[in-house]
């Protein structure tokens, strides 16, 4: 005779309807907001206003407000990423929004593409930074994503180069914590490794851990993680360090979690468009200066952010497109250039620069 199974318990029962009401009730106020969301597509239709549905400023301002609320128990940065995916879903409702990213899939850029846009984006990845900027100067996509700089590597030089002859605009900026794995194929024999493929700069940022582990393990930098990620699939002596999205995407299985060197490597990325961005109240400019090649010219460039208190926070060099030992100079700081503060500041570095060229004002990213 088989034993009587306890009755399940009443308060375990209780909970369950309880999160069985929460959810439905979760599903219609979700399905309230996208009606709100066409309504308003349809208003500005109406008052034939411009059909910028995508609004930077307006949703850093929503994903902010989700934040500062939040009672808890999930995290800031969770809260924001459900709202986020909330917001995705009711502005493709609207017009699904088109955006070019440095591929192919599986890279760091497509996380940052997601972690900005959302899922229900329509994604397009492209094998050239200078291909995201074609593709959005052409009108192609909305948006492109690109990265710009790595706390390990520094400045992603290619990106900067490519806004000295772009007239894009930065619409936003996406910071991203940055984990590399080492991950095998269903066919690598382990003890057998005797390469390991990834991007340079992913090696560089792996390099001491690397040292000590597998010192004698050739390293070959490939065109992205991904690519490094797909070649492994075939090599039965071979390994890659890619990010989860690579790992997901290939069928790879991660050996070793969270090899980068510096636990706190992240990378920025920037969001690029042709719009500019109204101040959210919290918000970076980011400018591009070139100056007489004269003594005190650099001293003479960052006086008037110094007598306006504006806090710098990145400052490149880079040589100029024409004529030689001239340089151009990339400077992030923050604020929008519409404040009183920053526009003074501008109108004096324009007066000492011999060109200068504002590449936008944008909601400040956060990790």
């Amino acid at each position: 005779m088989s034993e009587q199974k306890p009755p399940q318990d009443e308060r375990l029962l209780e909970l369950r309807d309880r999160i069985d009401g929460i959810d439905s009730e979760i599903a219609r106020l979700i399905s309230e907001r996208a009606n709100c969301a066409l309504e308003v597509a349809e208003v500005k239709k109406r008052n034939g206003e411009d059909a910028l549905y995508y609004r930077p400023e307006r949703e850093a301002q929503v994903l902010r407000r989700a934040m500062e609320r939040n009672p808890g128990p999930l995290t800031g940065e969770e809260m924001a990423r459900l709202f986020r995916e909330i917001m995705s879903a009711c502005l493709a409702l609207e017009e699904p929004i088109k955006v070019a990213y440095l591929g192919p899939e599986g890279t760091f850029t497509q996380q940052a593409a997601l972690k900005h846009f959302g899922h229900s984006a329509v994604s397009k990845p492209l094998a050239a930074i200078d291909e995201v900027f074609r593709e959005v100067e052409a009108g192609a996509v909305n948006y492109g994503v690109v990265p710009v700089e790595n706390s390990t590597e520094g400045v992603v030089n290619h990106t900067l180069d490519n806004f000295m002859t772009s007239n894009l605009q930065i619409c936003g900026e996406v910071e991203l914590r940055i984990h590399q794995h080492l991950m095998i194929s269903d066919i690598t024999r382990q003890e057998s490794i005797t390469r390991i493929y990834s991007h340079a700069q992913s090696l560089a940022q792996c390099r001491k851990w690397l040292d000590s582990y597998y010192p004698n393990v050739e390293r070959i930098a490939v065109a992205s993680n991904a690519e490094a990620a797909k070649r492994v699939k075939g090599e039965w002596n071979a390994a890659a360090i890619a990010g989860d999205m690579a790992a997901e995407l290939y069928g790879l299985k991660v050996l070793n979690e969270k090899i980068e060197d510096r636990p706190d490597n992240s990378t920025r990325f920037l969001i690029i468009g042709s719009q500019a961005v109204p101040a959210s109240g919290d918000d970076k400019t980011s400018l591009m200066v070139s100056m007489r090649n004269e003594p005190g010219a650099l001293h003479d460039l960052l006086v008037p952010f110094q007598n306006h208190k504006i806090d710098l926070t990145r400052v490149e060099t880079r040589p100029a497109q024409s004529g030689n030992w001239t340089y151009v100079f990339f400077i992030d700081f923050v604020g929008h250039r519409d404040s009183d503060n920053v526009a003074a500041a501008l109108k004096d570095v324009g007066a000492c620069a011999s060109d200068m060229k504002v590449l936008g004002s944008y909601p400040r990213g956060v990790l």
